[in-house]
């Protein structure tokens, strides 16, 4: 007897159609093909308003996935549009990619005046990068003699790869990039809503590109036959902006301004590790942490030391009327909390990681920027200090969000990553490892630096790979 196949493949479909057959077959003692058959003749839209919409069930949307791609987008509109746990996808390289002829994308709202300081600053920036780049490649190569086992084709690409990890210290967030990311509709629609309510106008329009995408049939496909139809018309109609996160934010700004003390100004190291055992104070800070510039192990001391009220002061505030929706990112954690003082390319790079929570302080030229040792060894200092102060007193002609489009990849800020064990590991062996960036591969070892000293009865479980054990020419 032919034996009945028990794993079944389902070819793509419409995504709404998908979640609508995925969703009946769970409710119906169907096979998949007879639950199929049946959305073939009936309204996905109608049962997607009434479970998904109306009553929550909230997982039918995880059943349908849609595939957008982001073309001509800032580099600060696509670390906006990846930031969800719950995302997959890819962003353009700037290790193997040239983006000297890129040119710049200029945010919107700038009068004529504040055009012109952006666009002198942004070419400013691009033709510092194609000077350093092809002196690296110079001084690169007179370091690293071609091995004889090597290639010339793979050991010109290693030299050009190596030269663009220095040269992309004065990339900036203005330079256009491409995303391409595969969500479920309810990651999409929580996105959508939250680039809706965004500070960035770019952002802002793009979120309304989305949805007239997601209500239309795809742009780009695969087989021409196929009859087209919208990807998903039904989330479409139900994103509106998130406002409650931005009125949120708002009022946690004013209340840091008109509660909290000065900051001490002392410096903090560049990772710093905490295990938190107080919930409420570890909440309290978190909430605090993106509204101010404080490290994050002066803010949690500072909870540690209030009142239970006054903690439930900043969480009432953060919360406002938000009550049935789900708890806002800062009530998320993990075991481990990293406070992370790096580049923004460092980040653009760790930011990929998605399990784990993460945060981030607002951009600006404060903490000063990073510069590579490979950048005076090659007689690039002036040109390199040169061009950075150059833009510093651009952006101070801009305003700030504006402003934001002009800091260069060099430009230091303060992230936080909150996460297990195992994430903290496989973040310091992944990242320390010589074919990564010199940049997060001293992150990464910091990492693993700080876990043995906090966890010493694990610390054998935290390989990670040292900052000065170099291979180069290894991609």
């Amino acid at each position: 007897m032919k034996k009945t196949p028990r794993v079944i493949a389902v070819a793509p479909m419409p995504p709404e159609k998908s979640a609508y057959a995925l969703a009946r077959y769970s409710r119906s003692p169907d096979s998949i093909r007879e639950s199929i058959e049946w959305v073939r003749t009936h309204d996905s839209t109608r049962f997607l308003e009434s479970f998904y919409f109306q009553y929550g069930h909230a997982s039918i949307a995880d059943l349908g996935h849609v595939v957008l791609c982001f073309e001509g987008v800032s580099e600060l509109a696509a670390t906006e549009i990846e930031d969800e746990q719950l995302w997959d996808g890819q962003a353009r390289s700037s290790r193997y990619q040239d983006f000297s002829q890129s040119g710049f994308v200029t945010p919107p709202g700038l009068d004529a005046r504040q055009s012109q300081v952006y666009s002198t600053a942004g070419t400013g920036l691009l033709k510092a990068y194609h000077q350093i780049h092809q002196r690296m490649c110079e001084f690169l190569a007179e370091k690293l003699p071609r091995p004889d086992d090597m290639k010339p084709d793979a050991y010109q690409r290693n030299i050009a790869a190596r030269a663009f990890d220095v040269a992309r210290y004065t990339l900036f967030f203005g330079i256009p990039t491409g995303v391409g990311q595969v969500t479920s509709i309810r990651t999409l629609e929580k996105q959508i809503r939250r680039l809706k309510a965004s500070e960035y106008p770019e952002l802002r329009e793009i979120a309304d590109e989305m949805a007239t995408a997601c209500a239309s049939p795809p742009a780009c496909v695969w087989d021409s036959a196929a009859m087209a139809e919208p990807l998903a018309p039904t989330l479409a109609r139900h994103v509106d902006p998130d406002e409650q996160a931005s009125i949120s934010r708002r009022d946690l700004e004013t209340w840091a301004r008109q509660n909290l003390l000065p900051a001490d100004g002392a410096r903090s190291e560049t990772v710093d590790l905490l295990k938190p055992n107080d919930t409420h104070s570890e909440i309290a800070a978190t909430l605090l942490y993106p509204v101010t510039d404080r490290p994050f192990r002066e803010l949690y001391e500072m909870a540690r030391g209030w009142s239970a009220a006054r903690r439930n002061e900043v969480i009432e505030v953060a919360l406002g009327s938000r009550r049935r929706d789900e708890l806002p990112r800062g009530f998320r954690g993990g075991p481990y909390v990293f406070d992370i003082v790096m580049d923004i390319g460092a980040y653009r790079d760790l930011h990929r990681h998605r399990r784990c929570q993460q945060f981030r302080q607002a951009y600006s030229s404060r903490l000063g920027y990073e510069t590579p040792a490979s950048i005076g060894e090659a007689g690039l200092e002036g040109l390199y200090s040169a061009v950075l102060a150059e833009t510093v007193a651009a952006m101070s002609e801009l305003p700030g969000a504006a402003a934001n489009y002009l800091l260069p990849f060099a430009a230091r800020s303060r992230f936080l990553f909150k996460m297990d064990f195992a994430e903290a590991q496989y973040i310091a062996r992944l990242r320390s490892g010589v074919k990564g960036h010199f940049s997060y591969r001293q992150v990464a070892w910091e990492m693993k630096r700080k876990m043995e000293a906090l966890e010493p009865d694990l610390a054998h479980l935290m390989q990670a790979t040292p900052p000065w054990v170099e291979d180069p020419l290894k991609r």
